[in-house]
Order: C-alpha cells, then structure tokens, then sequence
C-alpha cells in the first residue's frame, strides 16, 4: 500500500527535508583532505541535535552510526570510520536523513574531496545528478511510476560516457516511498524493466525519495564482511544524488532541497510547488 499524505503532513516532512538540507550543507564544508567519515558523522550528529531532529539511519537494521559515508568505489551504506580518512582526489557520497514528529526526510549527495578529479568523475557525478532531477521532473499527476525510471534511465543512457562504453546503473538498489517510516512502498528502479509493469499512478500526496546510483564501469555490486558497505564488483567508482520529493495538487515539492526545487525544475519547464514553510 502506498501511503498518500495530506498537506499537513507533507509539511511537517518539509520541515524534515530542511534538516536534512542543513546536514548536506555542514558535512558539504567538512569533507575536506585529512577529515575522517566519522568526524562527517558527527558534524551530522550535531545538525541533528540543534534542530530537534532524530536520526533515521541511526539503529536502523542496526546501522551504527547517523549517515552513510561512502567513498570511491563504495555505493552505498559506507559506516563512517576513524579508519577511513579522506584525501586529496577522493570522491564521497553522504546519505543522510531526519525525523520531525514522525514523519521523515532523505536525501544524498555526492561531493569532490580536495582537487585532482579526472574530468570523468565530475561527468559521473553530474550525469547522475541530472539523471535524478530528470526523475524528479517526471513526477506528475497522471504519469506512473515507471515514467520516473524511464525518465532516470533515459537521461543516464544518452549521456556519451568518456572514453566509451556505458556507465552502470546500479540494480540492486534504489528509491523508494517515504512518509511515517524511511522506507516504504513502492520500490523504484532507475530503470526501467518490464516484467514489473507500469507501477502504480502518482496522484498528490504521494512521496517518494528519488536516488540514482551510477558506477563508470559495472552495473553490479557486493555487500563487504560488514553487512552493510555496498561496492561496485569491479572496483569502479560511483555516484549516488537523492531528494525526497512530494507531489502536490501545483506539482512536485523537492522536500529536501533549500529552494523546494525551483532553480532545477525550472530548467526542465516545471513550475515547483509553494513552499508550504515560506513565510
């Protein structure tokens, strides 16, 4: 069952949403050479706590620790370590969410540590950011779910790798609805396959935490010793970007962006909705 939210209740996420935004900007400005996964960690903690706010990743499964920190090859669920210590060239994705009241938020983001990118791994990133708004764009009233995966993959499918061959849209993981619980039906792909049909309709109300996870090389992925950190089988690097978004009766709402969406939906001819927060 799809849970469907009123307009209080996609407020109160918004409200989420923006701790989470605040959680990105802070672990953003951190992720600096010589920074552990675990001093992001409690940057993250300590967003949290002043703005009364709970963490959803915290305990969940038995995750240990308030964000997902993954580096390089790893996809995704990286645990923040002491061991783990950033450097110059790194590329990190930070997975992060918030509960206020009950009701929750997620969102991730990848960012460059330092300097000294190969230009393909900024491409990667942006391809999948922009893959993800695609989707993001794809959420009206009317479409189905998978005209949001069709919209990801198509993005991701006609962007010209460099140096050849095609980037690897990860299949084991992907979005999923969100509301009184992290995660929640339905599953979203980021691409599309047939034999799941066309999903169900999306009509207002509904939520979902749209997030693409792009490798350059393989589709596939292992889970490590720990049950948790997700790599890619060939050791290629990745990218993962998410936003929780909230169709609204005056279109899509990007729950956990600091504008609610509207520079990027613009770009793509959509009209975010108002920001039910904005004074």
């Amino acid at each position: 069952m799809v849970q469907i939210k009123t307009p209080e209740q996609i407020a109160k996420m918004r409200e989420a949403g923006l701790v989470v935004a605040a959680v990105h900007a802070a672990t953003r400005e951190a992720a600096v050479p010589g920074s552990t996964t675990r001093d992001l960690d409690e940057v993250a903690r300590k967003v949290l706590a002043e703005h009364g706010a709970k963490s959803n990743f915290l305990g969940y499964g038995g995750f240990p620790a308030t964000i997902c920190t993954s580096v390089n090859e790893v996809v995704v669920h990286g645990i923040p370590s002491d061991e783990v210590v950033l450097k110059d060239g790194d590329v990190i994705s930070v997975d992060a969410g918030a509960i206020i009241d009950g009701w929750h938020a997620d969102a991730a983001y990848t960012c460059f540590v330092g300097s000294g990118h190969l230009p393909e791994l900024h491409e990667l990133s942006r391809v999948t950011e922009e893959s993800m708004w695609a989707g993001i764009a794809a959420m009206k009233q009317g479409n189905r779910l998978v005209d949001v995966s069709r919209a990801i993959e198509t993005y991701i499918r006609r962007q010209p790798k460099p140096g050849g061959g095609k980037y690897g849209i990860v299949e084991d993981y992907g979005g999923h609805g969100i509301g009184t619980e992290m995660h929640m039906d339905p599953h979203l792909l980021n691409y599309v396959e047939r034999r799941r049909g066309k999903g169900p309709k999306l009509v207002t109300g509904f939520c979902l935490a749209i997030e693409p996870m792009v490798s350059l090389g393989t589709p596939k992925t292992k889970v490590l010793a720990d049950d948790w950190t997700v790599i890619t089988t060939d050791g290629t690097w990745s990218s993962h970007w998410e936003h929780s978004v909230a169709l609204t009766e005056q279109g899509p709402l990007v729950l956990t962006a600091p504008d609610a969406g509207r520079a990027k939906l613009a770009e793509h001819g959509i009209t975010a909705a108002p920001d039910p927060l904005a004074s």
